[in-house]
């Protein structure tokens, strides 16, 4: 297996940058200083076929399998976006792998006719409701509950960090609920997790303010509630009792999605110390000429290409997977953890060395590098946290780890 990119995939790259130079760089300040969600910017990424990377034709999108690198594709769309801004880059991000995914892997013939020619055209937007106030990394704690009664699934609970969730163009959230308990093989008795879809506008579910985040600020996040929000038992999403193994599944392409984030967040700290360490001039020189600068700057390269080739081969292996190849589950869920993990905390690294770099002027917020640096920290912490993904990791070696 090679992950090689291809000629078509160099030069969709291309298209990608271009889009991301000529919409979104002249306006990223502005936005994440403003917290605004660019509405019509998002549609414009759908217009250009960003979120149908994916998706078959029938619903809109470019009908790319995995023969076609179309999961590749995807990365490559993140990183070039993720590249200019990180808050459209995990906009794109979370409405391919959060919003549509789930419901195209899971979804019923009449679900995904229903929801999935707007998702994928960008004209709407779906959230991921798995987060809790006391269930993150330990999503199996989940305590929003769904009751059948009278043919309706009555949902009531509260869902938090949930991104793509509150905008204007927002039409559903599927959340996962306990829908009742079952015996597990052991003999003792675990939760029920199932998954539903829940549209906006329906009564009781309300997407409350929006978070005062750190970083990513023109992201649309808000904390979600339910009160007796009442919807069709055809809502359910996949089989009854099996909403936890199918969000874990949707994490495992959510964190090579992640690590190209992360791989643009790279790219454009390395771009920013090349052009800043040899314009910036002192003691009669620029400062790229002293070792202290550039050998940091060397190490962004190292961390750039390392990331790079992690995720690119995590993607090829979906890819792979997808056409049918040789490919294994558990390889492909190792090799997007270690992806994932170096990726994040590399992009991290990144951030504090180009801000070094800048010195003072990297602590302004009339430079970019302060928008990455506040940006990048959460890389490590959405679509499991480092820690999650060296347990992960080391379970893959066979170590076992609590």
């Amino acid at each position: 297996m090679s992950f090689d990119l291809s000629p078509e995939h160099e030069q969709f790259r291309r298209s990608v940058r271009d889009f991301a130079q000529a919409e979104i760089a002249p306006h990223a300040a502005q936005w994440d200083r403003d917290h605004h969600f660019p509405t019509d910017v998002v549609q414009k990424m759908g217009a250009l076929g960003l979120m149908g990377l994916t998706a078959p034709e029938e619903y809109g999108g470019s009908g790319l399998a995995g023969e076609d690198g179309g999961f590749t594709s995807l990365c490559l769309a993140i990183e070039e976006i993720g590249r200019v801004d990180q808050s459209m880059g995990i906009t794109l991000e979370a409405a391919v792998g959060l919003g549509i995914n789930p419901i195209l892997t899971y979804g019923t013939d009449e679900q995904k006719q229903e929801h999935l020619p707007a998702l994928v055209a960008g004209e709407r937007l779906a959230g991921f409701g798995l987060t809790e106030p006391g269930a993150g990394s330990d999503a199996g704690a989940t305590r929003t509950k769904a009751e059948l009664s009278d043919g309706e699934w009555v949902v009531n609970g509260a869902k938090q960090f949930i991104t793509n969730s509150g905008s204007d163009i927002t039409s559903l959230v599927t959340v996962t609920a306990r829908t009742g308990e079952r015996e597990a093989s052991d003999g003792t008795t675990r939760p029920e997790i199932s998954t539903i879809i829940v549209p906006s506008g329906t009564p009781g579910f309300t997407a409350e303010k929006p978070y005062d985040k750190l970083g990513w600020h023109a992201s649309d996040t808000h904390p979600l509630s339910f009160e007796d929000v009442r919807v069709p038992e055809a809502n359910l999403l996949g089989e009854r009792g099996r909403g936890y193994a199918q969000f874990l599944a949707t994490l495992d392409d959510g964190r090579v999605a992640i690590a190209a984030l992360a791989v643009g967040c790279i790219q454009a700290c390395l771009d920013m110390s090349v052009e800043y360490s040899l314009d910036r001039q002192t003691f009669g020189g620029p400062i790229g000429r002293k070792q202290g600068v550039a050998f940091q700057v060397a190490d962004l390269q190292v961390m750039l290409d390392a990331s790079r080739l992690l995720t690119y081969k995590a993607a090829a292996m979906k890819d792979a997977m997808d056409a049918g190849a040789n490919v294994s589950m558990k390889d492909f869920k190792q090799a997007a953890a270690v992806a994932k993990l170096y990726s994040t905390e590399s992009a991290v690294t990144a951030t504090r060395i180009a801000t070094q770099v800048f010195g003072g002027y990297g602590f302004m917020e009339e430079y970019p590098v302060t928008r990455f640096y506040r940006d990048a920290k959460v890389l490590e912490i959405g679509e499991g946290t480092s820690e999650i993904q060296r347990m992960l990791i080391a379970r893959g070696l066979g170590l076992p780890v609590e």
